[in-house]
């Protein structure tokens, strides 16, 4: 068994991470779902979407939500989840070297896949120096 995957983002962004993973690694490692929010999107129709999803892609090891942008309405509906009773975390910030940490770490428990996926999005910037 292994965590599942949720891309909880704004229009394009999840399926363009996804398609860039793909491009990196050949196959996707996890299981890994994308659900991306429209802008006139009602939060409470995309909570039961949500919701739905995530109980698809949990085999008994959990869900880890990664979303775009902490406080935008992904991420507040990814937020209400465990109230839903679905054992998950989320993550914000989403980036591509934080989804590539998480999909080379497929055999990690949902608590330290989170802790990767952290790290991996805040290792994954650097300023140029020149």
């Amino acid at each position: 068994m292994s965590v599942g995957v949720l891309l909880l983002t704004h229009e394009a962004m999840g399926a363009a991470l996804v398609s860039a993973a793909r491009h990196v690694l050949g196959k996707l490692t996890l299981p890994l779902d994308v659900i991306e929010v429209g802008s006139s999107a009602d939060p409470d129709c995309m909570l039961t979407e949500a919701a739905r999803h995530a109980r698809e892609l949990d085999a008994g090891e959990g869900v880890l939500v990664l979303t775009d942008l902490y406080g935008a309405t992904p991420c507040n509906v990814a937020q209400r989840l465990p109230a839903l009773g679905l054992n998950m975390h989320c993550v914000s910030g989403l980036n591509l070297p934080m989804l590539l940490r998480v999909l080379n770490y497929p055999e990690q428990p949902l608590d330290e896949l989170a802790q990767t996926a952290a790290s991996g999005g805040r290792g994954g910037i650097f300023i140029d120096h020149a």
